[in-house]
């Protein structure tokens, strides 16, 4: 098994290069996101070095107090992610409990059966599999969950006479919202049925690219990479019903009526 290729910080800078010319050309054509990817850049770095130098202390403590006090940070944060990419979203605590709720169910769940069940490293709890497991699961169901609740809530807010026309012909909060519940269901599992279909064709997904990079068997690293898009997809999909189905029930009140006024437009 060969060893890894060491990349130096210049190898990093001359990877980037590419991306300064995107923002350059974005410039030129005055397309307007320059400011954004700059920004985004710079918090690319700075997140994922911080990231570095703190999973290299956690590997080296090894407890399961930090490991899940990380965990329901990232959580927490994903959470917040959740609520901000939607264009219209629930005001309150509802908001980020509906999003983080259902992400924290559906990811925890499938986490533990895969740490527990299928990868059993030792101790199970370690967080040298266990947080980039999660933060693989997590970002793909955050992911999927803001698009199902953007895609909800903009639904409601753009047929709301329609649906209130329903309700007043004797038509349950259910059956009046049922199509556009199923396509805010199909707008957040889109992302995964996409990324299985293309994978290995299209496209090699990152994880397995870095272990083959790394010296790993490639049947290895696709049983991994198999083992992992089955957990994302699970996960997202449970996630996204779970959001859609809370905040569709959220939206409305025990006597059947649209409760819109509950929903707050992003500034």
């Amino acid at each position: 098994m060969s060893e890894y290729v060491v990349l130096s910080y210049f190898d990093i800078a001359l990877a980037s290069v590419f991306l300064l010319l995107n923002g350059a050309l974005s410039l030129w054509l005055r397309l307007g996101i320059a400011r954004n990817l700059a920004f985004a850049m710079v918090r690319m770095v700075v997140q994922l070095l911080l990231v570095g130098l703190l999973l290299k202390s956690l590997f080296a403590i090894q407890s399961p107090w930090l490991t899940l006090l990380v965990a329901l940070f990232m959580t927490s944060f994903a959470a917040r992610e959740i609520w901000a990419r939607q264009d219209r979203r629930l005001k309150g605590w509802r908001g980020l409990a509906i999003g983080g709720g259902a992400m924290g169910a559906s990811v925890g769940v499938v986490a533990l059966m895969a740490l527990i069940v299928l990868v059993q490293p030792d101790p199970w709890w370690s967080p040298r599999y266990a947080l980039p497991l999660l933060g693989m699961i997590m970002g793909n169901a955050m992911t999927g969950i803001s698009l199902s609740l953007d895609t909800l809530h903009t639904a409601l807010n753009r047929e709301q006479r329609a649906i209130e026309a329903q309700l007043l012909l004797g038509a349950s909060k259910w059956q009046a919202m049922r199509p556009f519940i199923r396509q805010a269901m199909r707008a957040g599992m889109m992302p995964s049925i996409n990324g299985m279909a293309a994978i290995g064709v299209v496209s090699l997904p990152g994880m397995m690219t870095g272990q083959i990079l790394s010296g790993v068997d490639p049947n290895e690293a696709v049983k991994y990479q198999l083992m992992v898009m089955f957990l994302i997809a699970g996960a997202t999909g449970m996630a996204v019903m779970l959001a859609t189905l809370a905040s569709a029930k959220s939206l409305t009140d025990m006597r059947d009526r649209l409760r819109l006024d509950r929903l707050s437009k992003r500034k």
